[in-house]
């Protein structure tokens, strides 16, 4: 029996993504963009660090975003040394690849620089280092908004369109825990997992004895992991051990708790990207002409799209 314990906290595709998918947009330039400041201008001091001149963190999650460095004058040798930093709580930030803007000096100032952020992250802001002089500037972030009034509802028809898949190809997407519990011990000296990408990380088994008390099994001395990429990983009995004895509890007795899909949405195939999209799409737009959202000749489809991905594989 599968239990599922927590759920992904991304998914495939972005509420950008869908929102190109389907050509949603409110018609007005002005409508569709909207600038929040992270380093606010101003004249900045000298600051050997990356830790004096920090920005303001700003959502970016579900939009496109542009980050402006625009410098005014630097003092005399003065140099701006500035980049963007990305974050998945607002809290602990680290450098994006990529997010060095170029320096900045007496020989390049009073100019605008920008780069549009690519990365995955919720958040991201500027931080600036400051040397010899103190200098003029500041950091916007244009963020593509678009039409917000379907956000919520498009927001949950991403995740129904990745459900959707996932029950198709019989396997998780993205990061994912879930709980899988066993009435008895294989014959075989493996237990294939299901879902496939089986991740190494927080994986435990558990099992209860008649009297219902619980013992916890050790990695590498009672078990190994063979995660197998993107097939049903098992977990096996390492050389010359047996699976524990004794009498089982007479309900769930074997507990094992593990996470399983891909780690991030750029690693999973595309077509499985694509059925997400398309799926997402025909939802939103049928949206209250028909019950089940998706006719059986395009649900035959996406069948067909997903086939190569599909888990065949059969478990207790």
């Amino acid at each position: 029996m599968l239990v599922l314990n927590t759920a992904p906290i991304i998914e495939p595709i972005t509420l950008t993504e869908l929102k190109l998918q389907i050509k949603q947009d409110s018609g007005s330039f002005a409508d569709n963009v909207d600038e929040v400041q992270s380093l606010v201008p101003d004249e900045y001091a000298i600051a050997a660090d990356y830790t004096t001149h920090v920005g303001t963190g700003i959502d970016v999650l579900g939009y496109e975003a542009i980050v402006i460095l625009n410098s005014g004058e630097n003092q005399a040798t003065g140099t701006v040394d500035c980049k963007i930093q990305e974050s998945d709580d607002n809290i602990i930030y680290t450098d994006w690849t990529d997010g060095a803007f170029t320096q900045v000096t007496t020989a390049n100032d009073n100019a605008i620089q920008e780069k549009a952020y690519t990365g995955s992250k919720q958040y991201i802001r500027t931080v600036a280092k400051v040397l010899l002089a103190a200098c003029e500037f500041g950091t916007t972030v244009i963020r593509l908004t678009g039409d917000a009034t379907d956000d919520d509802l498009l927001t949950d028809i991403i995740a129904t369109a990745r459900q959707h898949v996932e029950n198709i190809t019989r396997r998780a997407l993205l990061t994912q825990t879930w709980y899988y519990y066993l009435d008895k011990w294989p014959s075989a000296k493996y237990i294939k997992m299901p879902l496939g990408n089986l991740q190494t990380t927080n994986l435990s088994i558990k099992w209860k004895d008649t009297d219902g008390t619980e013992t916890t099994l050790t990695l590498t001395t009672d078990y190994l992991i063979e995660t197998n990429d993107e097939k049903c990983g098992r977990i096996v009995l390492p050389y010359g051990e047996t699976w524990p004895s004794g009498t089982l509890y007479p309900s769930n007795p074997i507990k094992i708790t593990f996470q399983c899909g891909w780690t991030a949405a750029a690693s999973i195939p595309s077509a499985i990207r694509t059925a997400v999209k398309m799926i997402g799409s025909k939802l939103y737009t049928s949206r209250g002409e028909d019950v089940y959202g998706l006719t059986v000749h395009e649900d035959n489809f996406f069948q067909k799209l997903l086939a190569s991905y599909r888990l065949w594989d059969e478990f207790l």
